[in-house]
């Protein structure tokens, strides 16, 4: 298999089946911001085992950082890379549009104490969030320059604080003309009311139409009934047209304020840009953790062998859909009940260690076509770097293929039956598949003969066999019960019913074939004793046959139980060692941070800056004692004399 492309090409018809794309819905809703919800609706199974095994690392630390309390911050946050592009190349943005860039800009002070803040074993999510730097700066530049509502403050600069009192000036004049005009008789005779009113920017005063020619000025409006015209005065005019001049000038001075902020965003515009990038893909990474946590999901293990074990598999869809619709309450009388929930019954699933092959038997709506659906959705979740919902110790292999032939394909454009619609489905995919595919086929030889279709089945099996790819196959056929007894790469699965309330329990288990209940299910329905007498009869005359089947069943039972115990007993193994081998990794990471430390506390030079953890604040070494290992430094507007073990780098030595 290729691993160097990112990016697998996955069967677009099995991603429809399989309702991938709901699951990048559900991630999407776990997204802080437009930044995280865009890559979640465009995540795709990748083709890169490290690739796939970075991600799921990083999620699995993130999962570890959120349920210790220490949550990534997203408040402010915008996919504002398009604006900081524009300032790059000069264009001036708009006050709401800065004020938008200056939240962001504040968000990576937030983000750069939250990596302060992460624990120093988590070092993927350290090194990640490494580029972040405090841009918070330049966040309250703008943001001293322009109030909440967008506007541009009197204090953004000293020739807009000069204009605006040159405007404050001419308002106050003008009202002291109008007050005056308003106090002359004169003219309070020839005004509809007694009050001046704004018309623009223009202040007017409601002169009767018949009096126009008393009042020198222009007329701005008139009244809808013509009774009534708007003028401003004269001398109120002159002292306006003098405003309107000194308005341009504010005008012109907003302008220059808001080119100077925008420059400032276009020269930090490359680093800003990156930092805009990593925390998307840190709301990305979240998002993932979340999705995890609430659905109680595991890191899965990936491998190369085709080792594929799920162990207590939920399906995510099938979860969902139960916590959004409850259960109708069993008493209706007591609404105050707690509200009942269906819950998902988990399974098991193993292929690729001792047998290839899964043909699963049993009753309709039994759970046969949700352990298909299970299986390829926690495969494409795992290989797209996701947590999947089963217990810790679930293996997924590195799939090239995922392919799938599930329901009813009808095609009435092409006039084909059920029947043919699915084998031009097998067919197109024993076209592609090999060691690396899964396969995964429901209800194999339905629609026809069942001798005919059961022949067809033991076909497909072989071939499927012969390409040594993993499959799980769900029939309906009793020949193909038998099958696995033939095929030492195949085993049998089935899943369970209870004769008792006649429900399928949704358990599946391997090693078993479904046996019919029909005799047990018309007993407890009551069918006539005489009728159920002549069945067991007819079915004494094969009881030799079944009784070797039932022989050979337990056999197979008894080599899987003792299979699964080796497996987990071989996990548990597994898991002791990968935690020796990351305590030590840690021990030698934290060895190597102390050196670097001594080295760099020997090193230590005058006016060098440097954090002193007492403060959490960069400060400056004034003198070194290193006899006493005393250091002075100066934090804020005071010298401090501390102990050298408080002298760290400005950047933490990882």
């Amino acid at each position: 298999m290729n691993h160097l492309d990112l990016k697998t090409t996955m069967d677009a018809h099995t991603l429809e089946l399989l309702e991938f794309d709901k699951v990048r819905n559900l991630l999407a809703d776990y997204a802080a911001c437009s930044l995280g919800k865009e890559q979640a609706k465009q995540i795709e199974p990748m083709a890169d085992e490290n690739r796939i095994r970075q991600e799921l690392h990083l999620v699995s630390e993130m999962v570890e950082s959120i349920s210790k309390g220490n949550s990534p911050p997203f408040g402010g946050l915008h996919d504002v890379r398009l604006l900081v592009r524009r300032a790059a190349i000069g264009t001036m943005l708009t006050a709401e549009q800065l004020l938008e860039v200056a939240d962001t800009l504040s968000c990576t002070g937030a983000m750069y104490r939250f990596r302060m803040r992460i624990d120093e074993k988590l070092h993927r999510l350290i090194e990640l969030l490494e580029p972040i730097e405090d841009l918070g700066i330049v966040a309250k530049v703008i943001t001293s320059a322009i109030d909440p509502r967008g506007n541009i403050v009197d204090s953004a600069s000293r020739e807009l604080a000069q204009i605006r009192q040159k405007l404050a000036d001419f308002d106050e004049r003008i009202q002291g003309e109008l007050k005056r005009l308003l106090r002359d008789p004169k003219i309070r005779e020839i005004l509809r009311y007694p009050n001046a009113t704004v018309s623009g920017e223009h202040y007017v005063l409601p002169v009767a139409a018949n009096h126009r020619q008393k009042i020198p000025g222009v007329v701005h409006r008139t009244s809808p009934t013509g009774e009534t015209v708007f003028i401003e005065p004269a001398s109120v005019s002159s002292i306006s047209a003098e405003r309107d001049v000194v308005k341009a000038d504010e005008e012109r001075e907003i302008r220059r304020i808001l080119r100077k902020l925008s420059a400032e965003i276009g020269k930090i515009s490359k680093a800003f840009g990156y930092m805009i990038d990593i925390m998307g893909r840190v709301d990305f990474i979240t998002a993932k953790a979340r999705f995890s946590l609430d659905y109680r999901m595991s890191q899965p293990d990936l491998n190369s062998e085709g080792r594929l074990w799920l162990r207590s598999a939920r399906h995510p869809l099938l979860e969902h859909l139960f916590r959004t619709e409850p259960l109708p309450s069993p008493n209706p009388k007591k609404p105050d009940e707690p509200v009942r929930r269906r819950q998902v019954v988990p399974i098991d699933v193993r292929l690729g260690v001792g047998f290839n092959l899964l043909v699963i038997t049993g009753p309709n709506t039994g759970g046969k076509t949700v352990t298909l659906k299970t299986t390829g959705l926690l495969a494409l979740m795992a290989l797209s770097g996701m947590h999947i919902p089963a217990t810790e110790g679930s293996a997924i292999p590195m799939f090239q293929h995922i392919l799938a032939d599930i329901g009813d394909e009808q095609s009435l454009e092409q006039s084909l039956s059920t029947f043919s619609s699915h084998i031009s489905r097998i067919r197109s995919i024993l076209e592609i598949t090999n060691e690396k595919s899964l396969v995964l086929l429901d209800e194999m030889g339905a629609g026809t003969d069942p001798v005919e279709g059961a022949a067809l089945g033991r076909a497909i099996l072989d071939e499927l066999d012969s390409r040594s790819c993993r499959a799980i196959v769900t029939t309906h056929l009793g020949d193909l019960k038998t099958y696995a007894f033939n095929n030492q790469h195949a085993e049998n699965g089935a899943v369970e019913f209870d004769v008792e309330t006649l429900r399928p329990t949704y358990r599946l288990y391997i090693g078993q074939f479904g046996m019919s209940n029909a005799l047990k299910i018309a007993r407890r329905l009551r069918l006539p004793k005489s009728l159920l007498q002549r069945a067991h009869h007819y079915l004494r005359r094969k009881k030799g046959k079944t009784g070797e089947l039932t022989r050979l069943q337990e056999l197979r039972q008894e080599a899987e139980k003792a299979r699964s115990d080796a497996l987990a007993a071989q996990h548990e193994a597994e898991r002791e060692r990968e935690k020796f081998e990351a305590k030590l990794a840690e021990l030698n990471r934290e060895s190597k941070r102390e050196a670097a430390l001594k080295e760099m506390r020997t090193r230590l030079q005058v006016n060098e800056q440097v954090r002193v953890s007492r403060f959490d604040k960069p400060g400056r070494v004034i003198r070194i004692d290193h006899r006493k290992n005393i250091v002075v430094v100066s934090v804020g507007i005071g010298q401090w004399e501390v102990p050298i073990e408080e002298i760290f780098p400005l950047q933490e030595v990882n």
